[in-house]
């Protein structure tokens, strides 16, 4: 058995029930992902955010809004994808507004390369979906191919949460464009 099976999260047990699984990496104050936990019962959420203090107030919103379906983990996404999740257990992620790290310099920082993009389809079950957005247009042509590389084909479903951040409404209000899309698997 390989070593990163000792340390697998269990959706099931994580949730105490079997049920679809919708991942926000980088949720910040859950604008999107505690109210598509309140509306949605039936699946599971689970959001990721790596800062604590932003972790802290998430969590308090979700007590708030008293959502049972939604657990909070406080962690760089890119170990949780890579190797803590098993294969085939997401139904969905949320991926809105991650930083671009724009200078050549700090690229390697971005949460977007083809590993991170291969283990996503490693993780999502089939039919699963992926959505992404951003207001960088140079980082989402170089997101789109790495997700259209991975063998992610491009849906017609809107990114359901490419309005529903706080970074969403800021950068709208200031009149950017935003870069959205859906892929499934």
């Amino acid at each position: 058995m390989p070593c990163s099976d000792y340390f697998l999260i269990e959706p099931e047990s994580l949730f105490g029930r079997e049920a679809p699984l919708e991942i926000e990496i980088g949720a910040g104050y859950g604008d999107f992902i505690v109210a598509r936990a309140a509306a949605m019962p039936e699946r599971n959420f689970l959001a990721v955010e790596l800062s604590l203090a932003i972790a802290r107030r998430l969590t308090q919103r979700a007590a708030e809004a008293k959502t049972q379906n939604l657990r909070i983990v406080r962690s760089d996404a890119r170990p949780l994808v890579n190797l803590f999740l098993p294969s085939a257990c997401v139904t969905a992620y949320h991926i809105y507004f991650p930083d671009p790290w724009p200078k050549a310099r700090h690229a390697k920082r971005r949460l977007f390369t083809p590993w991170f993009v291969a283990n996503l389809r490693r993780t999502m079950v089939t039919g699963a979906f992926l959505f992404v957005a951003t207001d960088v247009y140079d980082y989402a042509i170089s997101i789109f191919s790495m997700v259209n590389s991975q063998g992610l084909r491009l849906s017609s479903e809107p990114a359901v949460g490419q309005t529903a951040t706080g970074f969403a409404r800021k950068f709208l209000a200031d009149g950017r464009t935003v870069y959205a899309r859906a892929f499934a698997k």
